[in-house]
């Protein structure tokens, strides 16, 4: 037996982030109403992180 590829773990994370940035990037610019959508999105792609790290990240970025 060989050992998995690492190469769709890596494809798979690349892809995570790529959302991740298109999503903090539209959650500043939204409403409530949609700001709720983005965070059901967050939970769906990433269960273990809250808003609070999500928005910490978004201006820390930002700021960057």
């Amino acid at each position: 037996m060989s050992a998995p590829s690492r190469r769709p773990e890596i494809r798979r994370r690349r892809t995570r982030d790529a959302k991740m940035q298109k999503l903090r990037k539209t959650y500043v610019k939204a409403n409530a109403a949609d700001k709720a959508k983005i965070v059901a999105k967050l939970y769906k792609m990433t269960p273990q992180m809250s808003v609070a790290d999500f928005e910490a990240t978004n201006t820390a970025r930002a700021t960057a």
